[in-house]
């Protein structure tokens, strides 16, 4: 066992892990955080993103011991005093989920790229939102609420066509 010290969604844990835990697993069946969701355990779908230390990361690639001493934040970390973000706010106004399995970790990479990029043009968010999939959505709504939680977007217009996220783009 090793112990870990790790602050997540602003409260500071304490415990001894097996070395091999995923930070996945530690967050839902440790800390009993199921807003992240493990889609595939092998780090293709991105529905268990997360923010460690500013950067989102897919949290069944990062081992539970990596996150010592660092600062994780979930998708249920976001919201303050159940108020969403802007982001939060624009997935569900522009109805950019159907299922919801992929939402978390869509929001997280989303809010990973408009820290870095706050006005992204659609190709961009595209782009950034790859190692995200989606099997309901077809993206389209998922870019739109990128669009219009960097307010360039006025509610219910139509992001720019483009191919989807995962397509191919030539140079």
């Amino acid at each position: 066992m090793t112990r870990i010290s790790v602050n997540v969604d602003g409260t500071t844990y304490e415990d001894d892990v097996e070395p091999r835990l995923l930070l996945a697993h530690y967050l839902r069946d440790r800390l009993g955080l199921t807003g992240t969701p493990i889609g595939c355990d092998t780090s293709n779908c991105g529905a268990c993103t997360v923010d460690l230390d500013g950067a989102s990361v897919k949290s069944c690639s990062v081992l539970a011991v990596q996150a010592d001493g660092r600062a994780v934040t979930t998708i249920q970390g976001l919201a303050k005093d159940g108020e969403w973000t802007p982001l939060q706010r624009a997935f569900h106004e522009q109805h950019a989920l159907q299922c919801g399995y992929c939402t978390p970790g869509m929001i997280m990479a989303a809010r990973d790229l408009l820290r870095e990029n706050p006005h992204p043009d659609p190709d961009e968010i595209r782009q950034a939102l790859e190692g995200n999939l989606c099997r309901c959505t077809g993206y389209q709504n998922i870019v739109r609420a990128v669009l219009a939680a960097s307010g360039q977007q006025a509610p219910g217009a139509a992001p720019a066509p483009g191919p989807e996220v995962g397509e191919e783009v030539s140079a």
